[in-house]
């Protein structure tokens, strides 16, 4: 495990290196989970990239900060994470909230910023009464109290039965997850707005939708893609808003082939 004090916090983050000459992908996870949602998806990109993975304040093993944050603070620490890796061009693959934060490290700095792969996001998700709604239901309940209204967000109903050991660790994940760290990171996405930053994103984006999901639905994720001058639109099926968990070999083949693409641009 490597931890680096970053903004005041402690940031848990793993860092796997290759001699390939290519672009070091980052990627950073959902709200209400950890690093470990990449854990079947690394190994097929392994070796042939740097990779990057690590827990946003609030979540997983990283110190939980003074909540509520915004988006900006979250990609002050992902700017700070890249800079202490001595990294610059990098590829950020952003799920969810990972995807507004990669938004919004590329508004701050986009000299890190290579290229995008905005998974299952938007450049706004939600509404500022829905988020207020959600924050009001785990501060009163605790997290518990909405485990399965994400989780039918999260996951197909394949995935979601009692047999399927995978997914009880999911539940697992989330209602282990600070509930400040988780309730902070609302406020984060409730005030996040990136309709007009969207139109001057200048590096290659590819947008990944999940067919079922239930968070980001397709159309939100196309209308995100529409936004921004070429980007790429790609739908996966049979997956909801957790493609890396429920579809890996497909998540990391689209990942690949957008990278190794670059190359040739």
């Amino acid at each position: 495990m490597q931890f680096v004090h970053i903004n005041g916090v402690a940031i848990h983050y793993d860092a796997s290196y290759a001699e390939s000459g290519r672009p070091a992908i980052v990627f950073i996870n959902s709200l209400g989970t950890d690093r470990r949602i990449w854990h079947h998806v690394l190994p097929k990109l392994a070796g042939d990239f740097t990779l990057v993975t690590y827990d946003k304040r609030g979540h997983g093993l990283s110190d939980l900060g003074q909540p509520p944050y915004s988006i900006e603070l979250l990609a002050q620490d992902l700017a700070a994470l890249i800079d202490h890796l001595e990294l610059s061009q990098v590829v950020l693959v952003g799920l969810s909230v990972g995807g507004l934060i990669a938004q919004g490290l590329y508004d701050a700095r986009p000299d890190l910023v290579k290229a995008m792969v905005l998974s299952n996001t938007a450049h706004k998700i939600g509404t500022a009464e829905s988020w207020q709604k959600r924050i009001a239901a785990v501060e009163q309940g605790g997290i518990a109290s909405i485990l399965d209204s994400v989780m039918e967000r999260w996951f197909t109903p394949p995935f979601r039965v009692p047999e399927n050991a995978a997914y009880q660790g999911y539940c697992n994940m989330l209602v282990r997850q600070s509930a400040s760290g988780y309730t902070g990171t609302c406020a984060a996405i409730r005030d996040a707005d990136f309709t007009q930053a969207a139109t001057r994103i200048a590096v290659p984006v590819l947008c990944i939708a999940g067919e079922q999901d239930g968070s980001t639905p397709p159309e939100l994720v196309k209308s995100t893609a529409d936004l921004i001058p070429g980007a790429r639109y790609e739908i996966i099926e049979n997956v909801a808003h957790i493609p890396c968990v429920e579809a890996p070999a497909v998540h990391a083949a689209l990942v690949r082939g957008f990278v190794e693409q670059l190359d040739k641009e």
